[in-house]
């Protein structure tokens, strides 16, 4: 795939963040599905949504709208840094952060910060289906990182504008 050197810092965490951002609606979707496969026990709101519910105590009728919107922004953050850290990253590599923001978050900053309990104290398959997630969104986010660099070096290169 074209990509120029290196497009720079501030180029790189552009192109992460919108990576991360489209990357979260795979993983969205991938949750949305795998949630409904839970058993009936198990299948209350998924961990980003209780972490809003800890952290901001937001009425029951907008919790689901700053869920979604802390969600995609989580991801545009996390995409930001994993492009800063290597614009050229590989699906396996990709989906291999994604395993990492899952543990970082869920066995990491979480906890830490008292907002949910670590992920050993959760279910076994909601854990599973938390971390399948995370590596589609990663998997997603290096692709998303290497197509927006490749489109930055080529179709949105510098050249004269002929139809201007």
């Amino acid at each position: 795939m074209v990509q120029d050197k290196d497009p720079g810092l501030g180029s790189r965490l552009a192109i992460g963040a919108i990576a991360g951002f489209v990357a979260t609606m795979a993983m969205t979707a991938a949750m949305r599905r795998l949630h409904a496969r839970l058993p009936a026990e198990e299948r209350y709101p998924l961990t980003p949504r209780e972490i809003v519910d800890e952290t901001l105590d937001p009425p029951a009728a907008i919790a689901p709208d700053l869920t979604i919107a802390a969600h995609f922004f989580y991801g545009a953050g996390c995409g930001a840094l994993l492009a800063a850290a290597d614009p050229r990253i590989g699906k396996a590599a990709g989906a291999m952060a994604g395993g990492a923001v899952w543990l970082g978050s869920y066995m990491g900053w979480v906890p830490a910060f008292g907002v949910l309990k670590p992920a050993t104290g959760h279910p076994f398959r909601r854990n599973a289906l938390m971390l399948a997630v995370h590596f589609v969104w990663g998997w997603s986010t290096a692709i998303g990182i290497r197509e927006l660099g490749a489109a930055r070096a080529t179709i949105f290169a510098a050249g004269p504008d002929k139809d201007a």
